[in-house]
């Protein structure tokens, strides 16, 4: 079964726009996991928009307690900024399961681009090693049809996660095949013994034919869509229909 991991981003967003404590992170997370959910994803900013190194802190030690899986994703080249410590600081103190490393920038409102190692290989190499040191698992954000498969094999990398945003794009325009870019480059990963996660707008109505396409996904990380659901449906309900999605 595809193991699905609740982005709680959102509901920081919710709770920085009023200022205080409401709505609780940690409160949704712990409302996930009892709801089934195999893991919880964060992605912190430079900029503190929505988790903040706080709530890194506090997820790392409600995870720990209940055995699910840890997923802390960001920029390792983004530098530390006021109280913000920087992606590796958040990761060596809360050793997490797995930490997913995305090249976003302030600029972009979420991300939306894979890493182009050909560029950027010789950098991530250090941050590799010292996150495979901490027996941290490593994941890479890429994008579908990315040519660079060997190189990532190369720098030691886990997993990549396939960034999944024109898949989402062109289903809702109803291109049917559109998961079959993301299905070859999963299978191009796996042959080189890379496991394949996937994240960004995947929803209750394109899950579904995306997991029956891309050949044996590990892990889906779900935030934007599944936190709006939740608005209508409830934050339980909705994570029990994405498991129900994963399970089929």
């Amino acid at each position: 079964m595809t193991a699905l991991s609740v982005n709680v981003n959102k509901i920081a967003v919710l709770r920085n726009s009023r200022g205080g404590a409401e709505p609780s992170v940690l409160k949704a997370a712990e409302t996930a996991i009892a709801a089934g959910a195999h893991g919880i994803t964060v992605h912190p900013r430079p900029d503190q928009r929505h988790i903040t190194p706080e709530d890194v802190d506090v997820l790392a030690r409600l995870c720990r307690e209940r055995g699910v899986e840890y997923n802390i994703e960001g920029n390792p080249f983004a530098p530390a900024r006021g109280d913000y410590p920087g992606l590796m600081a958040l990761i060596e103190r809360t050793r997490p399961t797995q930490a997913t490393l995305v090249p976003d920038g302030d600029g972009q409102i979420t991300s939306d681009h894979g890493f182009d190692l050909r560029a950027d290989g010789a950098r991530l190499q250090p941050y590799v090693q010292q996150l495979r040191a901490w027996g941290v698992r490593v994941s890479i954000f890429m994008d579908a049809g990315t040519p660079d498969l060997a190189l990532a094999k190369a720098l030691g990398i886990d997993r990549i996660e396939l960034y999944t945003g024109p898949y989402a794009e062109a289903f809702a325009h109803g291109d049917a095949a559109a998961a079959a870019v993301c299905a070859r480059t999963a299978a191009e990963a796996q042959a080189l013994g890379i496991g394949v996660n996937a994240g960004h707008d995947l929803s209750q109505a394109n899950l579904g034919a995306f997991l029956r396409t891309v050949p044996a996904v590990l892990e889906v990380s779900i935030g934007h869509a599944l936190i709006g659901e939740a608005l209508y449906d409830g934050l339980e309900a909705t994570v029990r229909h994405y498991l129900a999605i994963c399970r089929a």
